[in-house]
C-alpha cells in the first residue's frame, strides 16, 4: 500500500501508471459501496430540487443557500479529516490539495454574499444533523469517514461537474469561474484518472465483511442527509419569486429529456431516445437551422454545376 501523503499533484502519469490495470471486483469496498447505494443515489438525482437544477431552474437564492450548506458540510469533513490524517483507516485517501473544497466554498460564498459572507450565512435545520453526524463518526469511529468523503468528493467530481455548467450558464456566473470554485479541482488534471487511484487506495483497506455493511450504511445515511438538504431547498425555493430571467436550456416545457447536457450524456450513453431528443434539440435552434440551410443550398449549387 501506497503512503496517502506521496505526491499526486501534477503527477498525472503517475496516477495512471498505478491503476491501469487495477481489476475491479464486487467484494472490493469501492464496487460494494458503488451498488450497494444506487438506490440512494437514484433517489438523490431524482428529487425534485436536483431535476429542477438540471433544467436550468435554480434561483440565485437558492443557489447561495446550497453553497452555505455544503459549506458547512465539507468544513466538518475536513475538519474530521486532519484530525484523523494518519489513522491507518483513512491516512491512504488524505489528498488535502487535491480535494479538499472548504477554502474553494469560502470563495464562492464572498462572490456570492459579499466580504462579510460569513455574518450572513448560518447551519440551515436540515444540514444541522449532516455536519453533527460528520463530528460525532470523526470522534467516535474515524473508519465511516471513509463513506462521507467517497459520497462528497466522488460526487462533486462527477455528476458535479455537470451542475457547475448549468448553475454557470442558468446565473449568468463569469466564464472565469467565480461562484463556482467548489467545482473546480484545480490539484486534479485527470479526474478519471484520479478517481480510479481513489477506488484502488479504497480497495486496498483492510476492512471485513462487518466493516464494509457498516461503511455502506453510512454512505446510504450520507445520501439521505443529502436528499433532506435538498428537500429542504426545495420548500425554501417555493417561498423565493426571484426570476433569473434566463433558462439554461431554453424551454424546455419541464422536459428534462429537452435538456442539452441531460441528452447528450444520455446519447453517448447509447441510448437512442434521447439521441433522437439530441438531434431533434439542436433542429430546433435558429443558428443550427441557419448553418443547415446554408449547407443544402451550397450542396444544390454543387449539384446544379455539375449537371450543367
Amino acid at each position: 500500500m501506497m503512503a496517502a501523503d506521496s505526491a499526486v499533484s501534477n503527477r498525472g502519469e503517475n496516477i495512471l501508471a498505478e491503476s491501469d490495470d487495477y481489476i475491479l471486483s464486487p467484494d472490493d469496498l469501492s464496487e460494494v459501496l458503488t451498488a450497494g447505494t444506487k438506490e440512494s443515489h437514484d433517489k438523490a438525482e431524482n428529487s425534485p430540487f436536483v431535476k429542477d437544477f438540471l433544467r436550468g431552474r435554480i434561483k440565485r437564492e437558492l443557489f447561495k443557500l446550497g453553497t452555505a450548506a455544503l459549506y458547512y458540510v465539507y468544513s466538518a469533513i475536513e475538519e474530521e479529516i486532519e484530525k484523523n490524517k494518519n489513522h491507518p483507516m483513512f491516512a491512504p485517501l488524505y489528498f488535502p490539495s487535491e480535494l479538499h473544497r472548504r477554502d474553494a466554498l469560502a470563495k464562492d460564498l464572498e462572490y456570492l454574499y459579499g466580504e462579510d459572507w460569513e455574518s450572513k450565512i448560518s447551519c440551515s435545520a436540515a444540514t444541522q444533523p449532516y455536519v453533527d453526524r460528520i463530528h460525532e463518526v470523526g470522534r467516535d469511529d474515524p473508519v465511516l469517514l471513509v463513506a462521507h468523503a467517497w459520497t462528497r468528493y466522488m460526487g462533486d467530481l462527477s455528476g458535479g461537474q455537470i451542475l457547475k455548467k448549468v448553475a454557470q450558464r442558468a446565473l449568468k456566473l463569469p466564464p472565469t469561474g467565480e461562484g463556482l470554485n467548489c467545482y473546480h479541482f484545480e490539484g486534479i488534471h485527470n479526474p478519471t484518472a484520479f478517481k480510479r487511484l481513489y477506488r484502488s487506495r479504497m480497495n486496498e483497506l483492510e476492512v471485513d465483511t462487518e466493516t464494509k455493511k457498516k461503511l455502506l450504511d453510512e454512505a446510504n445515511l450520507a445520501f439521505k442527509y443529502n436528499l433532506e438538504v435538498f428537500t429542504e431547498l426545495q420548500k425554501i425555493g417555493k417561498g423565493i419569486k426571484e426570476d433569473t430571467g434566463f433558462h439554461a436550456h431554453g424551454d424546455m416545457g419541464g422536459d428534462i429529456s429537452k435538456c442539452p447536457y441531460y441528452a447528450a450524456k444520455m446519447a453517448v450513453s447509447g441510448n437512442t431516445t434521447y439521441a433522437c431528443n439530441f438531434a431533434k434539440m439542436l433542429l430546433c435552434q435558429s443558428t443550427v437551422q441557419v448553418i443547415l440551410a446554408t449547407w443544402v443550398a451550397a450542396v444544390a449549387g454543387l449539384a446544379a454545376w455539375y449537371l450543367m
